[in-house]
């Protein structure tokens, strides 16, 4: 891996952090604030602005390059922490909402450092890229919960206002670190852009839309509304703080060997692996009491499914498009995939209020089980097509 693939890896670690940190507040922070069901409503704002960020980065790579739209992503990001910060202060919850939507389109963004890996990287190594840069999470699992873990009531009655206001530094070492980084130019226009009814007809899109969507979704409807059935259940701010940091580091310290394992056994192996994981996961969640150790190992399961998933999508994702098409299919994939992670960030809350927890996990079980039998039947017909060749 080049010095580019390490500061790239160092630059998510920081933008992830930044996610890490308010993944452990944000459900905390909208039921001080709301009171109600509403307290996911926060985090599935800012993933809804995630997935508008497919649409901004789509404008903004192929004008500006890699490096202008990545340091607009810092600069949304240390928007939304500050506008955080302020709903806290004021007690607003509606303006707290609101900073959802800068912080979303920043990290939404930096999801784009995954594909300039993978551009930067030599082509039989680009799954490698791909997953050691998503390894930039380990620092970002250790980073994020002990920031919150030592800020957080550094102000008298204003719970996790000094964290957001310690927040900004991350994003703004991120814009230094990308100064030094060598990716593609911006993107010159060549003929009419390939149409999106191309795009999601292919097979190997399809596939690793399917993937990357479950692992995520799953993943994301069962972590957001962890931190408050901790609380439910007798557990304080540091013990969540703990479970989302080693949740954390399942999701990404694999990636320093997803990358060979794919190249090892295959992608589609990879991905069923993940899938089961996220099953063994529910399974421990539905039949173990609320104990600490019970969390820590669901999430902690529940995260290595998520980043052979993920990874395994984006490694098949580089497969489903040409050069020129690059941005295009890839904020296409982006856009599907962080929209339907809003809507698990929305209903999370709401189904753990009225259905309860048992009832939260299981709704994964059949999404999960689909996306076995897509990955399962592409990889049967892939075996097939290369046995006729």
């Amino acid at each position: 891996m080049n010095k580019n693939v390490w500061l790239l890896f160092a630059c998510q670690a920081l933008m992830n952090a930044v996610m890490s940190g308010q993944t452990v507040m944000a459900s905390l922070v909208g039921y001080n604030l709301s009171g109600t069901a509403l307290n996911t409503l926060p985090m599935a704002i800012q993933m809804v602005s995630v997935m508008c960020a497919s649409l901004l980065a789509g404008y903004v790579f192929p004008r500006f390059g890699r490096r202008g739209g990545f340091w607009l992503g810092c600069a949304l990001m240390m928007a939304g922490s500050l506008t955080f910060a302020t709903g806290i202060y004021t007690s607003n919850f509606p303006l707290y909402c609101c900073g959802a939507i800068p912080a979303g389109l920043g990290f939404g963004i930096s999801q784009h450092l995954r594909f300039a890996a993978a551009e930067v990287a030599d082509p039989h190594a680009k799954a490698r890229a791909i997953s050691l840069v998503m390894a930039g999470g380990v620092l970002a699992a250790i980073v994020g919960p002990e920031m919150v873990k030592r800020t957080n009531d550094l102000i008298p009655h204003y719970i996790f206002l000094a964290t957001y206001l310690y927040l900004p530094t991350l994003p703004i070492v991120c814009a230094i670190l990308l100064s030094f980084v060598q990716v593609p130019p911006a993107q010159k226009k060549t003929g009419i852009p390939v149409p999106f009814r191309v795009i999601i007809a292919r097979r190997n899109f399809v596939t690793a839309v399917v993937a990357s969507l479950v692992g995520y979704g799953s993943m994301n409807l069962i972590m957001a509304s962890t931190p408050l059935q901790m609380m439910m259940c007798g557990f304080g701010v540091a013990a969540s703080a703990d479970v989302i940091r080693a949740h954390s580091l399942a999701m990404f310290s694999p990636g320093f060997v997803t990358g060979r394992l794919v190249q090892k056994f295959g992608v589609h192996q990879i991905i069923l692996v993940g899938g089961l994981l996220t099953l063994t996961c529910v399974a421990v969640n539905v039949f173990q009491p609320p104990l600490f150790t019970t969390f820590l190992v669901a999430l902690a399961l529940l995260g290595i499914g998520w980043n052979f998933m993920f990874v395994g999508g984006t490694t098949l994702l580089t497969t489903a498009y040409a050069p020129e098409e690059r941005v295009r299919v890839q904020s296409t994939h982006d856009f599907i995939v962080f929209g339907s992670v809003a809507m698990t960030a929305l209903t999370s809350g709401a189904v753990q209020a009225t259905q309860g927890w048992e009832v939260l996990n299981l709704t994964v079980v059949p999404p999960v089980l689909i996306a076995l039998m897509v990955v399962g039947w592409h990889w049967m017909a892939r075996r097939a097509q290369a046995a006729v060749a």
